[in-house]
Parts: structure tokens; sequence; C-alpha cells
């Protein structure tokens, strides 16, 4: 279940802090360099105000300035590694990501939710690419259409499930995406009952994964683990039958093995 979050009303919310973050993000595959009038555009700041926190992250070494441009500079790595580190139990499901990458040849991957999207956090890849853009730690996908991210939507209370199909914007990018809410909605409750979430080629042509959740030995959630392959190779039994079990037998022993 996901914690009760401050309300941006609340006096305790920090606007500013808020507001810094939201020009870091701005920064990404398609947008890595960036002049003052595209991350205010991006961020529907004023020039003023994105000024401001631009030269800021300038001065604490989050951001780099070359004449008119502004890009991320490495530091900003830090903020993801803080993440890494606390959470100590990365290293030992990246053994078991690279086990599973070894046994059925295929990338295996650890995400977590974050808002609308799945962020991974851990990843073991296979040789052979899957998708058109490269996936690694920190590549962020939109939820919806992600086996990781139906598993861990299907971890969701009612409620907070509600609110998320409420206010998602699905479009299509393949002609198998789910676009109807309803249905979306269905295949989210039966990846609950099921205990796994399959997505069969919604969020790329040939690209077919499953996904099971991941909890520690106190039933506290920590993402979800899947295989993602190719379409062509594999079948939906061979995903089921074969792939499946490897995977659950992997969550079992890092549930035995992380308190």
């Amino acid at each position: 279940m996901q914690e009760e979050m401050l309300s941006t009303e609340s006096r305790d919310f920090v606007t500013a802090l808020a507001s810094g973050l939201e020009v870091i993000q701005a920064f990404d595959a398609e947008h890595p360099r960036m002049t003052l009038s595209e991350v205010a555009t991006r961020t529907g700041m004023n020039r003023a105000k994105a000024r401001r926190f631009l030269l800021t992250l300038h001065a604490l070494g989050y951001v780099r300035k070359e004449q008119r441009y502004f890009e991320l500079a490495p530091r900003v790595l830090q903020l993801g590694y803080a993440f890494l580190s606390a959470n100590n139990y990365q290293g030992v499901i990246q053994q078991y990501l690279e086990e599973i990458t070894a046994e059925t040849g295929e990338s295996s991957s650890l995400g977590v939710l974050d808002g609308n999207d799945v962020i991974y956090v851990a990843r073991s890849a296979a040789k052979h690419r899957l998708m058109a853009i490269t996936l690694s730690v920190g590549t962020r996908l939109p939820a919806a259409y992600t086996s990781m991210g139906r598993i861990l939507l299907a971890q969701l209370s009612d409620e907070e499930l509600d609110h998320f199909l409420t206010t998602i914007s699905l479009e299509p990018f393949t002609d198998k995406t789910v676009t109807d809410v309803k249905e979306l909605r269905r295949r989210i409750v039966k990846a609950r009952q099921q205990g796994y979430a399959i997505s069969d080629q919604e969020l790329d042509s040939g690209l077919r994964s499953i996904a099971v959740p991941v909890y520690d030995a106190k039933q506290h959630l920590m993402g979800a683990i899947n295989i993602s392959t190719n379409a062509a190779r594999v079948d939906l039994d061979t995903l089921v039958n074969v792939y499946l079990p490897a995977i659950q037998s992997k969550v079992a022993h890092i549930r035995a093995t992380i308190n």
C-alpha cells in the first residue's frame, strides 16, 4: 500500500524544493541540453523563476552551464545512488536477476512504482536487445502498459487503484495496447487474483513480459521482478509455464533472505 501523501496545499509542503526537483526532471533523453527558455517551457515556469532554480542547481553542482545551454551534471547520480544505498537489498536482488538471466537467457529487472510510471532500480540484461530504447537503472516506463507496472498496481487498495485509473491518460503505443479504462482495470484485478501480470506487445511490438511482486520477510512490498522476451521466440505458454516458475522461485528466496 502507498502511504498518504502530503497535499500541495499543506503548510508543510515546500514549493521551492518541488520546483527544483521539477527542473531536474525536465531533462531527459530527448532534452539533454536546454536553454533557459526551453526549461521554462517544459516546467511551466516563467523565465525568472526557472533561471533562479537553474543557477541554484548550478551553484550546487547538479547542473552544468555552457553559454546559453544547461545540462545535468554527474552529481545528480548521487540522488539515485542515495536510494540504492538506503535499500541495501539491491545487491542481493541483482544476484537473483543475473541468475534468472543465466537460467532463461532473457533479461530480468526489478522495478518500483512511482506515480504513473515504473522505474527500473536493478537490471540484468540479456545479450539480445528487445526495445528501441535502452533499458537501464533509472529508466521510466508507463505502468499501465508494462507487466511490472500492472502487478504493482494490483497491490494497491481499491481506492488507490480508482484514483490511478481516473487520472491516467491512455494512449495506443501498438495495436495491442489496452486503451479502455474498464479493460485495464479488469486486467489489473486479474493480475491481483493470479499473482502475476503479463504485457503482450502493448508498449513495444514484439516485446512480451511477465512480472510478479516482491515482498521481504516482513511483507513489505519491495517492487516487482519481470522477465522480458521477444514474442517471436517465446509464446505465452512458455512465459507462464517455464518463465513464471523461474521468477517465483527467486522471489521465494528473496523473501527468505531479506528482512
